[in-house]
């Protein structure tokens, strides 16, 4: 049995899986995903997990290079936009329109949809490189 880290084997998979430049994306339970994207749904019921409680676990798996979220994300849900800042410092955030960022969705690897239920609470994660 695996010690720690993140538990759940289609996420620990997509994970490892990624290389520089490609996508994920940690969504609210209402966040539409295309056909053809890989869906790995961890929601529970309304707000659990929480999207903070995914953010969270990932950050500490996975080298992040640049975030990308909805500019309404700004008005809507300024707490967990400064959480993703604290979350990921020094990493440059792009703000989109909601209409573009779900279209951005259809080039991702993967969408973990969590149980969070408040407006905006979704992120792109753009994979890095650790050297």
């Amino acid at each position: 049995m695996k010690k720690r880290g993140i538990l759940n084997d289609r996420l620990s998979w997509v994970l490892a899986r990624l290389g520089h430049g490609d996508r994920i994306v940690i969504a609210d339970c209402g966040l539409p995903i295309p056909d053809g994207v890989v869906r790995i749904d961890i929601s529970l019921v309304p707000g659990i997990p929480s999207f903070r409680d995914v953010v969270g676990a990932i950050s500490g798996e996975l080298e992040v290079q640049k975030l990308i979220v909805a500019e309404e994300m700004e008005d809507r849900n300024r707490d967990n936009l400064e959480f993703l800042r604290k979350a990921f410092p020094g990493v440059a955030v792009e703000r989109v329109p909601h209409e573009r960022f779900k279209e951005l969705v259809r080039e991702a690897k993967a969408v973990i949809r969590t149980g969070e239920a408040t407006p905006y609470a979704n992120v792109i994660l753009e994979a890095g490189v650790i050297f």
